[in-house]
Order: structure tokens, then sequence, then C-alpha cells
């Protein structure tokens, strides 16, 4: 298990660079596998390094799929895969571990089409307005998978939302309950970003906007 302090989601990519020796030592038991993969659940509180954080329950498969060494640490590239929920972790020997029951895969029906173009639209305005006032990881025109589950995924995994609505997407008990969830978010996201905008600076320039969170420097 990684602990980390985003949400990784099926079909979306990460990117790490390992040097504490717990996740070397992960890196190398888990590549003794076919296919080597972790998982990866949000931070509730503490830090990345150095171990002691606590971790939220709802959690992804990464899927490794290239790897480089470097002065001091390894670079590692995974995808999302399979969503899971920890029923109980284990004993850190010496990196977390946990055990886990997957989540029913959600499936695509051409009913959303609709409100899959409905949530694109809300998720791609918000990325938008969202640049004016901080640098995005994903531009409002990025592309999708043309395979529609993939992409519903991809929407949810670029929306400049918190980690805690984050969480809640990865959450979903259904498609029709994600796209609108994040529909929902997004739109509020884009509302909250403009509404800043019209009322120009605040006395705190220091003020953390929506999607702040989503820079990622690993």
């Amino acid at each position: 298990m990684f602990p980390l302090g985003t949400v990784l989601f099926p079909y979306m990519p990460v990117s790490l660079r390992l040097f504490e020796e717990r996740y070397l030592v992960m890196l190398a038991k888990m590549l003794e596998a076919e296919q080597p993969q972790f998982g990866v659940v949000l931070i509730e509180r503490g830090q990345e390094v150095g171990g002691g954080e606590h971790r939220f329950q709802l959690g992804t498969l990464a899927l490794i799929t290239e790897m480089a060494g470097g002065e001091g640490f390894v670079a590692v590239n995974a995808e999302g895969g399979s969503r899971f929920e920890v029923v109980g972790w284990l004993d850190d020997d010496p990196y977390p571990r946990a055990q886990i029951r997957f989540l029913e895969p959600l499936e695509w029906d051409e009913s959303l089409r609709s409100l899959r173009d409905d949530t694109e639209q809300a998720v791609r305005r918000a990325l938008a307005v969202a640049s004016e006032f901080t640098e995005q990881r994903w531009a409002s025109v990025v592309e999708l998978s043309t395979d529609p589950l993939e992409a519903c995924w991809q929407l949810a995994g670029i929306a400049p939302v918190g980690e805690l609505d984050q969480l809640a997407f990865l959450g979903a008990i259904s498609m029709e309950e994600l796209l609108t969830t994040v529909l929902e978010r997004a739109t509020d996201a884009a509302e909250s970003f403009a509404s800043a905008w019209s009322a120009g600076p605040g006395p705190n320039s220091t003020d953390t906007l929506p999607g702040d969170e989503l820079e990622d420097d690993r």
C-alpha cells in the first residue's frame, strides 16, 4: 500500500519517486510478481514521508507501467485499476500493508450519454475558470479516452476539486451516481472560482482557492 496526498482513479496515471527505504523494499517485493501493482489510498492526516500517517479506507490499485532509476530514487509510472476498500490494516513490515476487498466495477450504459456530455462540459468549464487563478495539472482541452467508461473516470480525475470530493467520486456505486456527483462538484467549483474572480483579490492573497490541492510535485 502507498498512502498519498491525492486520490488515484481507475484509468488515471500516477507518477512517484521512491526514495524511502521501506518503499524501495516494497518495490523489490512487487517486482517478484508477474504484474507488479500496489494499492493507493488517500492520507487523512499526516505526511507521505516518514510514516505514521492516518489513511482513508477507499483506494485504487496502481498497475506499474514504467520504471527508471535515478540518483537516490526510483521513478515509477503506474495507471489506476480496480477500486477497493480496506477491511483491515496490517503492521507495517516495513511498508504499509492491508487486507482489502474489491468494489464492484462500474458499468457504462449508453442511456447516460447526455449526462456524460453535460459532465464533460462542466469539468472543462471548471478547469478553464480555475486556470485563471492557479496553474492546473490538467488543461481544459485535455483529450479523453474514446472508451466511454474510461472517459467517465478520467473526468472524475481531472475535475478541479478537493481531495474529499475526489474520494466521494471514488466511492460511487453506479456510473450515474459518479457522473451526477462530478457534474455537481465541478459546477460548484466553477461558480466558486467565478465568484472569486468577480470579487477581485481579497485581503489575504494567500487564501487557498478550490483546486489548488491538485498541484503534485512528486
